[in-house]
């Protein structure tokens, strides 16, 4: 199970219980990590950009669309144009390269945030020595050297501003450890994944959590594989458009859950056309209380049913009562804004092998709260990962910035010693000399 909890611990703390209560059901033992970061020691790390997962250049490319993408959400409108795109493929080829270089030895997302803030003079020469980075780059080689400067900050600075963002102590700790892989549904270690966003820091942390979701989802949609379920809380909050994993994923035995305050949220977040696939594509829907557009298209998912209707007819000398049936909304859209807490209205899908004839539904969730106080008030913590030693987050942030800087010179002594690399380099110009 993987699990995306926007008010971590919530729902992270019941997915923990759950997993001590029954983890020995499991044929092979199964574990429990948690990301999230905000407490440290209570965290584990992982590597998004786990290099042994990154098989072709398009993962590297899928990546930096997930990262960018989550960080500037309006791109998602302007997919497609000239400087967005442009920003995604730098940032590729900056991730190809460290997945290149030294077999992946520094391919984290920490390294390219630094990597990708170095000097052109410097960056431009060393993603050149990868033929693959080297036609990605091209273009903004040519622009530099004809002087287009603001084409090229335009292009690049974008990406450069954004992922600024998540340069911090704290984010580069947990995205430059290897404590466990994302495959969750691996029949040889099976794992329970909850990673935790803040409400006060969404746009930061959402876009850490996005590029974990995306390299997750290419892991589990895989045949041979164990039964897994993907739950996302507060779903607009992070960019990883699921429509293609719902469609696809139920063959490989995935199912997923995802949240949401109110349909609106996702078209404002990820364009009409992307809510109203996912939308479509989903077998299952339940609402509690939704207004406006959201409670008229679920009035018409519902459908409509043949319903009798009266009417009563008084004049001076009679009274006629006169009957007839019509089609009309099982559930119309002032029954969904009006439910009370607790109660429910949707739709349910079946299978040939399990037919469901009352696929609609109206009905309250009658919860029995005593019962669930005392469930609550017998959970066990979260476990204490690690005890951090004084500075050794703040270390580990140090030597990532040191590790691109040695990265940097000493490609860069290596491009000069090599004649077949030596025109990579950029000549400056010599202010000093005579006209």
């Amino acid at each position: 199970m993987f699990v995306y909890d926007f008010k971590f611990d919530d729902l992270t703390r019941i997915a923990y219980n759950a997993f001590l209560k029954n983890r020995k059901k499991y044929k092979n033992k199964p574990s429990f990590y948690v990301i999230n970061f905000d407490d440290l020691q209570r965290t584990h790390r992982c590597n998004p950009l786990e290099p042994s997962q990154m098989v072709d250049i398009t993962d590297a490319s899928e990546s930096a669309r997930s990262i960018l993408l989550a960080l500037n959400k309006e791109w998602v409108k302007k997919s497609g144009e000239f400087f967005t795109e442009s920003a995604v493929i730098f940032v590729t080829a900056v991730i190809w390269w460290l997945r290149k270089y030294k077999n992946g030895l520094y391919c984290t997302l920490a390294h390219v945030i630094e990597l990708i803030s170095a000097d052109y003079d410097d960056l431009f020469p060393v993603l050149g020595t990868e033929p693959e980075c080297e036609s990605l780059i091209q273009s903004f080689i040519s622009a530099y050297l004809n002087r287009a400067l603001e084409q090229l900050e335009g292009q690049i600075a974008s990406a450069r501003i954004a992922l600024a963002r998540l340069s911090s102590p704290t984010i580069y700790y947990v995205i430059s450890g290897n404590d466990f892989t994302l495959d969750i549904n691996n029949p040889e270690a099976p794992k329970v994944v909850c990673v935790g966003n803040n409400p006060s820091k969404t746009q930061t942390y959402g876009a850490v959590l996005s590029l974990y979701t995306n390299r997750l989802l290419k892991q589990v949609n895989q045949k041979g594989k164990l039964k897994s379920s993907l739950i996302f809380d507060e779903y607009p909050t992070i960019y990883q458009p699921l429509d293609y994993s719902v469609s696809v994923s139920r063959s490989n035995l995935v199912s997923h859950t995802i949240c949401i305050q109110d349909y609106s949220q996702m078209k404002k977040d990820y364009s009409r056309e992307q809510a109203e696939v996912l939308m479509n594509v989903c077998g299952n829907i339940i609402s509690g209380q939704v207004l406006g557009d959201t409670a008229k298209m679920l009035s018409e998912r519902i459908g409509k049913i043949v319903q009798e209707r009266e009417s009563i007819s008084i004049n001076r000398n009679d009274t006629s009562i006169s009957r007839s049936t019509q089609m009309d909304s099982a559930i119309p859209p002032s029954k969904i804004s009006a439910l009370s807490s607790g109660e429910f209205v949707g739709q349910v899908a079946d299978d040939p092998m399990k037919i469901v004839k009352l696929k609609n539904f109206h009905s309250r969730i009658i919860n029995d709260h005593s019962a669930i106080k005392k469930e609550e008030a017998a959970y066990k913590p979260l476990p204490i990962i690690r005890h951090l030693a004084d500075n050794e987050v703040d270390n580990n942030y140090i030597r990532i910035k040191n590790d691109v800087v040695e990265i940097i010179e000493s490609e860069i002594q290596r491009i000069k010693s090599d004649p077949d690399l030596v025109h990579l380099l950029f000549i400056k110009p010599d202010n000093n000399a005579k006209s």
